[in-house]
């Protein structure tokens, strides 16, 4: 009998190569060429020839231009981050760690769809239909008309959906899918891409919506091939500390709305709770008058977040110094240090630095880098930073406060939230409504004014 013929291929890049090496020629990467049997002798000539429902090429003209109606989930920060709702014919990707909650959240959208009309599949091959029961009955959503179908095998997945008219169709998760047409087990890099291949194009030729749900990798990523991101319309990162209360839905790819959206939910005891006022989520358990505090605000794509960055600096107990980040990159701390102890006069050297943003969130634009600076200032000197306060700035090596983008949004969300007074740079050029203005040339002003 003769073998399926098996390639190397590399999970970032998708290059293939015939025999197994530590690093990928094409793309430089080590360790990500993994074994995929490319089929059984056979399949693919018994696949060739004219597709019967193959389309034929038609004139753009010719083509609707009327944009086709969502589904709306419900949820409404789910369907913020969407768009507006679902797009049907797509195809979405939700990716998070273990625990995190994402069949949760699509087990609830699978709910509000079944109550608003809209026939519903949830395909699940790490549950079965009677463990799902049981999440289902602590939500607070019914989601007792919801059609449940425990398979792994796409084929039984295709037949069922297309039988039952499924307009959306959850398959929970991608990595425990397989198809009879390759060999290997579930997971491997060949199964994922192929079974996302097909799942979309029953989702473009048949018209409902597909989402699911993808495993992370210990860097952070979707397991599989990199194809796997490209080959979905959009993807979703479900985020969030598991002993936390708050959860973070962000698109980092989106054909139908804008990407860097994110969503904020609560974890509660009947499932996840859109939260109402999003913007000023990360700020509840704020304590004014402690040193080591300052407030800044995000752009998470078209939404201005606000949150808390708390800092503490005490003498170091042994010969290094510590330097601890939590949602902050270490490697901007140490920068930020360094040019607060060479431009601000202020000694580091010897402290142990500790800095954490509050509620889980991660920075990641430089526009926080004033409000990290006020609150280790803050902590040097033991003297709080003023509760009405925003600090918005990028810092440079030379010290300077640069200006940052999309400072009006931020500063009308600011003022909303009861904020009264901004430092920034003095070269920002902003006239909000109801809000003191402290323009800074560099780190040693904001130094000596929060040390006054």
């Amino acid at each position: 009998m003769a073998r399926a013929r098996s390639v190397f291929r590399c999970t970032e890049c998708g290059a293939e190569q015939p025999k197994w090496a530590g690093r990928c020629d094409a793309c430089g990467a080590w360790n990500t060429l993994l074994e995929e049997a490319v089929g059984r002798p056979g399949a693919r000539a018994a696949r060739t020839g004219p597709l019967p429902s193959a389309r034929p090429p038609v004139r753009l003209a010719d083509v609707g231009g009327a944009a086709a109606a969502r589904w709306r989930t419900g949820l409404a920060e789910f369907d913020f981050v969407l768009g507006g709702g679902i797009v049907p014919g797509s195809i979405v990707l939700v990716g998070g760690e273990p625990g995190i909650g994402k069949s949760t959240l699509l087990l609830q959208c699978a709910a509000r769809l079944e109550q608003a009309g809209v026939a519903t599949l949830y395909v699940s091959g790490e549950e079965s239909p009677e463990q799902i029961r049981l999440r289902a009955d602590r939500l607070g959503d019914d989601a007792g008309a919801v059609r449940v179908l425990g398979e792994t095998r796409l084929e039984a997945i295709v037949h069922h959906a297309a039988a039952l008219a499924a307009r959306v169709v959850v398959v929970d998760s991608i990595q425990t899918t397989y198809t009879d047409e390759l060999e290997g087990a579930p997971g491997n890099v060949g199964q994922v891409r192929e079974c996302a291949a097909r799942l979309m194009r029953f989702a473009k030729d048949a018209g409902p919506a597909v989402l699911l749900v993808g495993h992370v990798t210990k860097g952070g990523g979707i397991a599989g091939p990199r194809t796997l991101e490209h080959i979905v319309d959009t993807v979703l990162y479900f985020e969030g500390e598991a002993t936390l209360d708050h959860r973070i839905l962000r698109a980092v790819k989106n054909r139908f709305g804008s990407v860097d959206e994110i969503g904020v939910f609560e974890m509660t005891g009947a499932g996840l709770a859109p939260v109402a006022n999003p913007a000023a989520a990360f700020l509840a358990g704020r304590h004014t008058g402690v040193s080591g505090s300052a407030v800044t605000a995000l752009m998470e794509g078209t939404r201005p977040m606000l949150v808390e960055i708390q800092a503490l600096a005490s003498k170091a107990g042994f010969g290094t110094p510590q330097r601890v980040a939590t949602g902050l990159d270490h490697r901007r701390l140490a920068v930020l240090l360094a040019v607060l102890e060479r431009r601000g006069g202020l000694p580091v050297g010897d402290l142990d630095v500790f800095v954490n943003v509050t509620g889980g969130v991660r920075l990641l634009e430089p526009s926080t880098d004033l409000a990290v600076t006020a609150a280790l200032v803050s902590s040097i000197h033991d003297r709080p930073t003023p509760p009405d306060a925003l600090f918005l700035g990028e810092v440079g090596l030379g010290g300077e406060i640069r200006p940052v983008a999309g400072v009006e949004r931020r500063l009308v969300e600011a003022a909303r939230q009861g904020f009264r007074r901004v430092f920034c740079s003095a070269r920002s050029r902003v006239t909000p409504a109801g809000l003191d203005v402290v323009g800074l040339e560099g780190i040693g002003e904001l130094a000596r004014r929060l040390a006054a």
